[in-house]
Formats: C-alpha cells, sequence, structure tokens
C-alpha cells in the first residue's frame, strides 16, 4: 500500500503587521475589546499577490524536502482568495516552481481547504496516479475585508503554507480523513459583492463584505471539528490519549478551547497561533503546521490531528502520522520582493474606499 509521506514544509508571511492598536485608528475598537474577544493581537498584511505567496511557501516546502519543482506531478492550491480565476492560480504557482507538466488545480473550501487538498494529493499517490506532490494553502483575506466593519476588520490577515507529499510504502503521512459540508445554512458565512451572480452593468459594487453571524458559526465549528476529529479516530482506531499534538483551524481562540474542552487535550498540545497571524482561512492549518514543527511540538512519529471549518459550511479532519525527519534539509531560500510600506500604508486606498462606500 502507498501512502503520501510529508517530506517537506514551509511557510510565507508577509512583513507588514498590523496591530489591534493600529486597527483602533480605523474603526471604533482597542486591543482589549479584540483580544478579549479573538485572541488575536496582529495580524499580517501582503504586499504581493496570493500567488507569490504561495509560490513562497512551495519553494520552502521543496527546499525542506531537498527535491526541485520539475520533479512535481500535482500543484494543489486551496486558497478562496485567488490572484486570477482564469487561468487557475495554482498554474501560475506550477510555472514559478518550475514544476513543469505538473498538474495544477486552485481547491475552494474556504478555511478547510488545506485539508481538503490534502485528502485528494493523498488519494491520488494511494491510487498510483502521482508520486510527488505540493499542496499549499494561500490566502490574502485582508483584500476582501470592509475596513468599515468592526466585526471583520480585525479577524482576518494574509499568508500561505505548504507541505510536499512524496510516495512511500512506509505508513506515513494522512492515514484518515473526514469531509463533509452542511450546505443548509452556508448564508451564515459568505462574502458579498463576489462572483458572476453579480450584475456588474448596473451601479457600482463596492466593496466586498464578509458577513457572518459570529454565534451560530462558534457553535458549528466546535461541533463540526470536533464530530470530525471523532470519526477520524474512530476510522483509524485510535484512542485520543494518543494523539501528540493537535492543529486546529484559527478562527478564534474562544473556537480553539471550546474544541479542546470538548476533545479533552491538554494546552500543551495545542498549536495556537492565532495572536499573531489572526484568521489566514486555508492557510492557517499549513502555516500552524511549519510552526508546530519549528517549535518542538511535532517530534519524530509523531501523531497529529488537524481540524478545520469554513464558509461552505465545510468541515475536516485529518489524522497525519509524521516521519523521523523533524529538521529541513536545506533552508528556506524564497523570498518575497522587499517592501517598507507598513500595514496602514498597504491599505490607504481600500480603507479610504470602504469608508466612503458606507
Amino acid at each position: 500500500m502507498l501512502y503520501g509521506k510529508i517530506t517537506g514544509w514551509g511557510k510565507c508571511l508577509p512583513p507588514a503587521i498590523l496591530t489591534n492598536d493600529a486597527i483602533s485608528t480605523i474603526v471604533d475598537t482597542n486591543d482589549e475589546w479584540i483580544t478579549s474577544r479573538t485572541g488575536i493581537s496582529e495580524r499580517r498584511v501582503s504586499h504581493v499577490s496570493t500567488a507569490a505567496l504561495a509560490t513562497a511557501a512551495a519553494q520552502n516546502a521543496l527546499d525542506c524536502a531537498d527535491i526541485s519543482g520539475s520533479d512535481i506531478d500535482l500543484v494543489l492550491l486551496a486558497t478562496c482568495t485567488p490572484s486570477t480565476l482564469v487561468a487557475n492560480t495554482a498554474s501560475l504557482v506550477q510555472k514559478n516552481i518550475g514544476a513543469t507538466g505538473a498538474a495544477a488545480c486552485d481547491v475552494n473550501a474556504a478555511c478547510s481547504g488545506f485539508l481538503y487538498a490534502l485528502q485528494n494529493a493523498t488519494a491520488q499517490i494511494q491510487a498510483g496516479m502521482i508520486k510527488k506532490a505540493v499542496v499549499i494553502g494561500a490566502e490574502r483575506m485582508t483584500w476582501y475585508v470592509n475596513w468599515a466593519r468592526r466585526d471583520s476588520a480585525v479577524l482576518f490577515g494574509d499568508g500561505a503554507g505548504a507541505v510536499v507529499l512524496e510516495a512511500t510504502e512506509e505508513a506515513t503521512g494522512l492515514m484518515a480523513t473526514k469531509t463533509g459540508c452542511d450546505s443548509t445554512d452556508r448564508d451564515i458565512l459568505h462574502i458579498t459583492n463576489f462572483g458572476s451572480d453579480i450584475n456588474k452593468y448596473q451601479a457600482p459594487v463596492g466593496p466586498s463584505d464578509i458577513l457572518f453571524e459570529g454565534r451560530e458559526i462558534f457553535k458549528r465549528a466546535v461541533k463540526g471539528m470536533s464530530d470530525a476529529c471523532d470519526d477520524v479516530l474512530n476510522q483509524a482506531d485510535l484512542p485520543l490519549a494518543d494523539i501528540d499534538v493537535l492543529i486546529p483551524h484559527q478562527a478564534n481562540l474562544r473556537i480553539i478551547q471550546a474544541i479542546a474542552q470538548r476533545l479533552s487535550v491538554d494546552d500543551d498540545k495545542i498549536m495556537v497561533n492565532i495572536n499573531k497571524y489572526g484568521n489566514t482561512s486555508a492557510a492557517t492549518v499549513p502555516i500552524a503546521l511549519c510552526e508546530a514543527v519549528e517549535n518542538g511540538l511535532i517530534q519524530p512519529n509523531a501523531n497529529i490531528m488537524s481540524a478545520a471549518f469554513g464558509a461552505g459550511l465545510t468541515w475536516a479532519a485529518s489524522y497525519i502520522k509524521w516521519g523521523e525527519r523533524v529538521e529541513p534539509i536545506n533552508p528556506p531560500s524564497a523570498q518575497l520582493p522587499h517592501s517598507d510600506l507598513t500595514a496602514l500604508e498597504l491599505l490607504e486606498d481600500a480603507i479610504k474606499g470602504c469608508a466612503n462606500q458606507n
């Protein structure tokens, strides 16, 4: 039997930091209000495209695995903020990393997207269709944000993370997974003013709004992710006590704490970095995975549980068996173009535009 072993991991965080104090100059809020409700202290604002973020994360993962882009058979990019819809953004990443001839596809399951893509790539390896894949979660969520709305302006950030999968007979990688979607209430989390349903020939469309019903999302996220984790543990015939690391989607610290309590997972087993990056949608899980390796939370042969919940309403959980190696073979080489602009300077036009439209 073939497995999709994770042999490389990489991330890309743009340098511009938007603090809670800086956000308080845009909308009526303050650091205490934001941190007490979300656990977020700061987030990143990108000066480059989603494709550029994804390319850097993918290249760093390739460096880590010591393989070239030309060895890759499949590029899967999980994103709901693509640089371009046609052609897909994954094709530009494929071009940038030199993965000539590899299949390239975008996956949009919102915040669950990376785990959806990981399942897809692993299944193709197990079926013998491909041997090597790079799976990326990359988002430029600040592009969607209506900076006149406090509830969404404080939550989101930009970034990317990626892993390289290689076919092996060693029982490692994605061992069990459960994905699903409850579309009956998909309207409780959605983005307005985007897509081909808009009549672009009428009045100006205006800024995008990320609209959500917070309490409903909280309840459904906790239940959806927890139930999916239970399903995966049953699939793998693995006791919860054997899980070494929990990597949840980083949407809200309260949601993470509620899931940990429901699953009875100790705090020292949970990867949390929402305080630094906010909600980066499909990028949260791969970024957190990279940092869990970097800070020693993931040790050789670790049992990892990851879960996510997103618009759709999609949900996913995955049991990943880590291999022996926890050090990159080569250091990351990808660098973003230099920018001296602050986060507020990068957002200046968007902030003015949103203020004028509201």
